[in-house]
């Protein structure tokens, strides 16, 4: 999955938004605590499990009582949930948002703020609410995720205090470590966010170990998440996550845990022009994560 990049409106109006709340709780430090968002937004958290149907209907039996659309239509939530296949869900009437326990624990922090990104976009209650067929549709869906997520982004790292620190020492993993624990966030999401944030063309993947594809490995698809900096992006739209991970075949190691390997790579541009690349993996024994940081440009030199 590749991330998306918003329209500026769409971003500045987010932006407006989560400074709102940010500006509520006092400009906090990181890392930011979700109970105290939960608490300034009057929401409600509870869990729900997506491999025990009974219980999630019995999440939604308790949610009849004022939840008008639910009581319409019983197993709409059901319906949505397995359909879509939902981590997490935000349940406007009732002010609250559902995790699904079934989800790792470090995820739930993400999940958990990607629904309270929902309720503070103000055009999202009015999409997620009630029996909206265009709701279901999966580019209106895609579109509606995509924001949640960035408004999740920029909560949970604090707008530009993120970005400060990622400019105070060099992009590579070892900076990106360090800004998981200050800001108390999984590793994946503090690459996503770094790369995101970066101002020079910088790549990010997460996918499996490279040397050890599992056996319904999906050969046209082997990145879960292929993430670029706008730069990258404007620059190096030619660069295809086939092509990312076949790179990182050819330098990844066979270690199972921490780093698995280093190298400098030349990627060529759009126009034809070749750059230098520092690519580095390291793997947490279930997902590999590498970044690509932009060294210079390549010289060729040429003997007289």
């Amino acid at each position: 999955m590749r991330n998306v990049e918003l329209n500026p409106r769409i971003r500045t109006d987010i932006d407006q938004q989560v400074a709102k709340l940010l500006r509520g709780l006092g400009n906090p430090e990181p890392p930011l605590q979700l109970t105290d968002v939960r608490a300034a937004l009057e929401l409600d958290l509870q869990h729900y499990s997506s491999s025990q149907t009974g219980v999630l209907a019995e999440t939604v039996h308790r949610m009849r009582v004022g939840f008008h659309q639910v009581l319409r239509r019983p197993l709409l939530l059901l319906d949505v949930v397995k359909k879509l296949s939902l981590k997490a869900l935000w349940v406007p009437d009732r002010k609250r948002i559902l995790i699904d326990t079934d989800e790792p624990l470090l995820k739930h922090r993400w999940n958990e703020a990607h629904e309270v990104g929902h309720s503070i976009i103000p055009w999202h209650e009015a999409m997620l609410h009630g029996d909206n067929h265009r709701t279901l549709k999966p580019a209106c869906h895609h579109k509606v995720e995509a924001e949640a997520n960035y408004a999740a982004g920029r909560t949970l790292f604090l707008q530009d205090r993120f970005k400060q620190e990622l400019l105070d020492s060099p992009l590579d993993l070892t900076a990106v470590k360090a800004l998981r624990k200050t800001f108390g966030n999984t590793i994946t999401s503090t690459l996503w966010r770094a790369v995101e944030q970066a101002d020079s063309p910088v790549l990010g993947v997460v996918s499996v170990h490279p040397q050890y594809p599992p056996h319904d490995f999906n050969l046209t698809a082997p990145c879960k998440y292929f993430i670029r900096s706008p730069a990258f992006t404007a620059q190096f739209s030619n660069v295809t996550e086939l092509a990312a991970f076949g790179v990182m075949q050819t330098y990844c190691n066979w270690k199972k845990r921490g780093p698995v390997g280093e190298a400098e790579v030349i990627l060529t541009d759009d126009a034809g022009e070749s750059h230098v690349f520092y690519f580095e993996s390291f793997c947490n024994t279930y997902e590999t994560l590498t970044l690509a940081a932009y060294r210079r440009k390549h010289v060729t030199v040429v003997a007289v």
